[in-house]
């Protein structure tokens, strides 16, 4: 099992009376592209407001690269590299000078803004006004910006919001990049669930304050196969169905042509596919309809929300 970079233990955080994070659990394996995903209101922006050290919390809360977030803010976050939503340009100066001022404060060797603008694409942009850059460009600059001081974590806070199909596209395959080739961490929060669901290993889904899920995408996956629905279309429908129906599987409302029948594994699908063949039909379709990470994020705080309503009545 891989370290992990980013630990919370029991984070609690209010503002007032407002309780905003409710004993947090967050594993952020090292290497991983970690979507961290939630509603509006979730807890979010309070989290990583925490994690960049800007809100204080209790001692043993946040590690982060192993330290106690609260007695090791300035190692952590020289360690830690951010771009939240848009960044902070000066538009009358070129690219290259804005790398320069900022590369001045965090004490970067001269050589690193040639390496970071040949990371993100813009070497050849460089020199003009970020005044002219497009929103993707801007964006990308943000990025390079981040990674002056050459961190091992990244957060990333929005990244592709406003951005056209194509800057999309650009900073999510930036994103993967600096993760495979660079050996970053990138701490990924989005409302775009399809560009997590593109770039995410892992991910963690709060909501109120509490985390509903974690762990890999994969694993998610596997979990909403339990609930699939298995479309077959047989060579005689009629006897496939008295067969399935003899056999204890359990079958749904369907139409003449297609059967319908509940589906818990992979393995049963081809248990079932094996079955019907060895009866003597021929199998001409079968596909099962998986859910998408939007359909599951849904699922997962949809189902929150009505145990906090059932709650509140009782």
């Amino acid at each position: 099992m891989k370290p992990c970079i980013i630990e919370t233990h029991g984070l609690s955080y209010s503002f007032g009376k407002r309780q905003v994070l409710q004993n947090l659990e967050l594993r952020v394996p090292q290497g991983a592209i970690f979507g961290f995903l939630g509603p509006n209101g979730a807890g979010k922006s309070t989290t990583i407001r925490i994690l960049l050290g800007l809100l204080p919390v209790p001692e043993g809360q946040v590690l982060v690269h192993g330290q106690d977030l609260k007695y090791n803010r300035l190692d952590i976050l020289h360690r830690t590299g951010a771009l939240i939503e848009m960044p902070s340009l000066y538009r009358h100066l070129s690219g290259h000078d804005n790398l320069e001022m900022h590369r001045r404060m965090v004490r970067a060797p001269k050589s690193r803004i040639s390496e970071v603008l040949q990371i993100v694409g813009l070497a050849a942009d460089a020199h003009r006004k970020t005044k002219e850059y497009s929103l993707g460009m801007s964006q990308r600059l943000g990025i390079a910006l981040a990674l002056l001081a050459d961190p091992e974590l990244l957060i990333l806070d929005e990244p592709t919001n406003g951005l056209d199909p194509s800057g999309i596209r650009e900073v999510r395959e930036l994103i993967i990049r600096l993760n495979q080739a660079y050996g970053k961490t990138i701490f990924l929060s989005s409302h775009l669930l399809s560009e997590i669901e593109k770039c995410a290993t892992e991910l963690a889904i709060i909501d109120k304050g509490e985390t509903l899920y974690q762990g890999s995408l994969q694993q998610l996956y596997e979990g909403a196969f339990q609930s699939n629905v298995l479309h077959l279309e047989t060579s005689n429908n009629a006897i496939a169905h008295k067969l399935l129906s003899d056999h204890q599987y359990q079958l749904l409302p369907h139409s003449d042509d297609v059967l319908a029948v509940q589906v818990q594994d992979k393995q049963q699908v081809a248990t079932l596919n094996r079955f019907l063949v060895v009866n003597g039909l021929e199998v001409y379709r079968l596909s099962t309809h998986t859910q998408n990470l939007e359909e599951l994020f849904l699922n997962i705080t949809n189902r929150e929300a009505e145990k906090h309503i059932h709650s509140s009545k009782l």
